[in-house]
């Protein structure tokens, strides 16, 4: 199914996916021809069209596709809700990967091992490896 979608990611301090260009901006909402979402359930892709649906996030990389370009978005967890014509992220904290500033990344991994070192039970401590994991692999 061919077209666009708005699409909306939310951290508890802003709204933001911004623009490339000369002149970059933050638009709470953008349109977006498709989204790679890190559903608590697995991976899956967002279209215009797609079903409703709500779910948690796991710590992992949100792919998104805007006319403007590709961008990537490390989440460490948090809501999808999705609807026919929009997605909605609200995201627990992000890392924006196509800007990451020196020692940004691991500075988030250390985060996730001291997350891990702190986990009470067995969810925590799987959501501390994932995050780890894929903070490791970004790494690469």
């Amino acid at each position: 199914m061919a077209g666009t979608f708005k699409f909306e990611l939310v951290t508890p301090a802003k709204m933001l996916i911004p623009e490339r260009g000369d002149n970059p901006k933050v638009e709470p909402v953008v349109e977006a021809e498709q989204v790679i979402v890190p559903g608590m359930d697995g991976q899956f892709t967002v279209l215009a069209g797609h079903a409703p649906m709500i779910t948690s996030l796991r710590p992992g990389v949100l792919d998104i596709k805007l006319a403007s370009g590709r961008r990537r978005v490390f989440v460490r967890g948090g809501i999808a809700e999705v609807s026919p014509e929009r997605l909605t992220i609200l995201a627990q904290q992000l890392i924006d990967l196509d800007g990451l500033k020196d020692g940004e990344l691991e500075a988030e991994r250390r985060a996730a091992e001291a997350m891990l070192g702190e986990a009470k039970d067995d969810a925590e401590r799987m959501l501390a490896r994932t995050a780890i994991a894929e903070l490791q692999a970004i790494g690469r």
